[in-house]
């Protein structure tokens, strides 16, 4: 079991995680999900022993690894640019780390191996990098932090660079992967959809500090706080009760004015279309100073408002904000 206690990055004077506590239990898989800042590499290359400044303490089933060089702790670290070598083949990258330890051949070949049939790579030992796929790449990468047979497999926004639909392919690979390998993994993003389809428990940063940790449905059905529901898409506003409270633009509809206990008025500001619906903008009466509302609205419904237009609307779901 990987804890982490008390752990403080600092750079000139910030600070870029303030005093973290986290435990992994063995084989779980958490994703530290946090917008751009919020701490969550640092935090990772922290945990890996690449923060030479570091304090606080990363122990591993008990034993303090402060003073664990990183090669010596047993994790591995995967990065979003692969850090591939061009010059070398998908073997000879698979393989780079097993020799650097000075490994004998045969155990060197069986691994790497092994490795790149578990991401399905098999066949494409001798292939050059610059032939495959961003996804392929990806995969080597993978393939490479595998060989090494990491206790704790550690990964830094690694499908950042890819398409949607290929990350959205992918992040269902590593999910089936991890589970069978029972691999304890930390996984760092950005993306909401990834983290919620790969994550065991969650745990939500922002300016180095962890706002909220639960697993994916906890966290998406009652975020702990204003920021946690923003960065999630709700909407935080005071229209529909006396104190700011979290709701979903999907939990909000358009009515006709006046026909619903509670609606409230506004006008449509901004109107962006989303494949299956639009989400609607709306500044509400009397509230000039919050955010518009943000309101989902189907590309089926009898009316999809403009902007400029005056409607109401009413909401069920609130949630009560600490």
């Amino acid at each position: 079991m990987l804890e982490i206690t008390d752990l403080t990055v600092t750079y000139d004077g910030f600070t870029a995680v303030a005093g973290v506590d986290l435990d992994v239990a063995d084989g779980e898989i958490v994703c530290i999900l946090g917008p751009s800042g919020s701490g969550k590499s640092s935090l990772l290359r922290a945990v890996a022993g690449l923060e030479p400044d570091a304090r606080g303490g990363v122990a591993w089933d008990g034993d303090d690894l402060a003073r664990v060089p990183p090669h010596r702790r047993g994790f591995g670290l995967m990065f979003q640019d692969h850090a591939l070598f061009p010059h070398r083949d998908v073997q000879g990258n698979v393989a780079f780390g097993l020799r650097m330890q000075r490994l004998p051949r045969a155990e060197i070949d069986t691994r790497t191996a092994a490795a790149l049939a578990l991401v399905g790579l098999t066949g494409f030992e001798h292939r050059r990098i610059r032939e495959l796929s961003g996804g392929e790449q990806q995969r080597v990468a993978l393939a490479r932090a595998l060989a090494a047979e990491p206790r704790l497999l550690m990964l830094d926004e690694p499908l950042g660079a890819l398409d949607r639909a290929l990350r959205e392919r992918l992040v269902a690979e590593l999910r089936a992967l991890f589970v069978r390998l029972e691999l304890t993994t930390l996984f760092v993003t950005h993306d909401h959809d990834e983290a919620f389809a790969l994550a065991d428990r969650l745990v939500v940063m922002h300016a180095g500090r962890i706002e909220q940790v639960g697993t994916p449905a906890a966290v998406w059905q009652r975020p702990a706080n204003a920021f946690v529901a923003r960065f999630l898409g709700w909407n935080v506003t005071r229209a529909f009760s006396d104190a700011p409270a979290a709701v979903r633009p999907e939990a909000i509809r358009l009515v006709d004015e006046g026909d619903a206990v509670g609606s409230v008025t506004g006008s449509v500001v901004t109107r962006t279309f989303r494949r299956d619906h639009f989400l609607v903008a709306v500044r509400i009466d009397g509230l000039a100073e919050d955010e518009p509302v943000q309101v989902e609205v189907s590309v089926d419904a009898p009316r999809i408002p403009d902007v400029g237009e005056r409607v109401a609307l009413d909401a069920d779901d609130l949630v009560d904000l600490d």
